[in-house]
């Protein structure tokens, strides 16, 4: 999505992190390739989507916050940041939650979650489940495909309740983002009546894409002072799931697993057994 003369692995000096103006060299040169602006108004509609047999609203469309723009002209705007919850959210109803778009480069992870709330499943399932679905939690990083946040940061590395590094979940942790900030406030205080005990799961949403090795990797070495030494990682072809390490649930796995087999194939299991 950039010219070479500023791909990632050619910004700042060799052997040494980042400093202020390459970070702003590194954001200033992602090319916007698609328009969050346009996809809004699709999570909005959401609202509207009513019962087909007793014509209820299903869906409630909340903002949560708003992600600054970070770039030089003041006049662009803000991003506003949605999620998607059952309209008639009970206390006797177990609680699933969907993020989309954390790394706001894997499309896939964004239209999955429309797709999921406009094809029907999502109704299907809310007479049986409460349902809280965050479709894009990455808007800059979806408009420019980018796998970092307008910081340069990782986003799926910083969830990290206030600073903490959670045990399980401490692999390369990153500085906080507005982004997980948004969501981490957004489930404390809107959704505080559900206590962090109280999902029955949370399934985040991603894909894993070539420039994961030809970009990405390249990057985080520049960013982090590191060699770039071209080795590359293995690309699943297929479907895949990483599981929490905190909390398995192999029978889930399983069940999901015969279930998408009906549709695509699955990813071989990778060379360190991790998939």
């Amino acid at each position: 999505q950039t010219s070479d003369a500023y791909h990632p692995s050619k910004i700042g000096t060799p052997g040494k992190s980042w400093g202020v103006d390459d970070y702003k060299l590194w954001r200033d040169t992602r090319i916007k390739s698609r328009c969050y602006f346009d996809l809004a108004p699709r999570i909005q509609a959401l609202d509207e989507i009513t019962c087909s047999k007793t014509n209820a609203k299903l869906f409630e469309v909340v903002q949560y916050g708003e992600l600054p723009h970070m770039v030089d002209d003041t006049t662009a705007k803000n991003f506003p940041l949605f999620a998607v919850r059952s309209a008639d959210w009970s206390s006797k109803k177990p609680n699933v939650f969907v993020t989309g778009g954390v790394h706001g480069y894997e499309t896939s992870g964004v239209e999955g979650a429309i797709l999921f709330l406009t094809g029907g499943k999502a109704a299907h399932y809310s007479e049986h489940f409460n349902i809280l679905v965050v479709p894009c939690v990455s808007p800059w990083g979806y408009e420019r495909i980018q796998r970092w946040t307008a910081k340069g940061t990782d986003p799926n590395r910083s969830f990290n309740p206030d600073g903490e590094i959670v045990e399980g979940r401490s692999f390369n942790p990153e500085p906080e983002t507005h982004e997980s900030a948004a969501l981490i406030r957004f489930l404390r205080e809107d959704m505080g009546h559900v206590s962090q005990d109280d999902w029955t799961c949370h399934l985040d949403l991603h894909e894993t894409t070539d420039t994961d090795e030809t970009e990405f990797r390249p990057a985080k070495n520049a960013r982090d002072g590191k060699p770039i030494d071209g080795e590359k990682g293995e690309i699943p072809d297929g479907f895949y799931l990483v599981q929490d390490v905190t909390s398995p649930t192999p029978e889930w796995f399983t069940a999901m697993m015969d279930s998408v087999k009906k549709v695509t194939h699955i990813a071989p299991a990778d060379s360190e057994g991790k998939i």
